[in-house]
């Protein structure tokens, strides 16, 4: 599924991203969670999960209501936002905006690894332990990074599948964030 612009716009709002965020994380929240954990308030709250849900970002989950007055909401199953600045290739309007959404994607990413540099000294040792950096140099034609590409999305979703939150063990959020990209050694 491609994504649109308009998608781009909405999960670019800070707000928004962190709502993405507490959900893939802790799975269907109320309202009134996410506002407390966000300290926001729960009209604000309702406002940005009403636009992400016009772009199909996430999706009310009223089967967990126990009555009229609490609103649930989740991630669709199996939900992901990729997308390219060439994407938006056919209307430069479009493709400006992609482009400003990469560069503010790009830096939240680099906000949240400089997040956790600035508080590893103080995590516990097998979490900066755990805590990774990867690059890998090689050659490849475009279809085969492409590939590389939906290898890493699987392997990643495939992970998360195997994780037990009913095990009764302590488990922290992690963020994890790849680029791959042409350059020359």
């Amino acid at each position: 599924m491609t994504t649109s612009i308009e998608t781009l716009r909405a999960v670019q709002h800070p707000v928004r991203r962190r709502i993405i965020e507490y959900l893939s994380v802790h799975g269907a929240s109320q309202v009134t969670t996410l506002a407390r954990a966000m300290d926001l308030q729960v009209g604000s709250i309702s406002h940005h999960l009403r636009m992400l849900e016009r772009v199909d970002v996430v999706q009310r989950a009223p089967e967990l209501a126990a009555d009229g007055r609490t609103s649930w909401w989740r991630m669709p199953e199996g939900s992901t936002i990729s997308w390219s600045v060439d994407d938006f290739a056919d209307n430069p309007a479009d493709r400006m905006q992609a482009k400003a959404a990469e560069k503010l994607n790009i830096e939240y990413q680099i906000r949240k690894l400089a997040a956790w540099k600035k508080e590893a000294d103080r995590a516990d040792e097998s979490w900066r332990r755990a805590a990774f950096s990867s690059s890998t140099s090689a050659v490849a034609t475009a279809e085969e990074f492409s590939d590389l590409q939906a290898r890493i999305d699987a392997t990643v979703r495939e992970w998360t599948e195997t994780i037990d939150k009913a095990d009764g063990q302590e488990r922290l959020p992690v963020f994890v964030f790849s680029h791959g990209f042409p350059s020359r050694p």
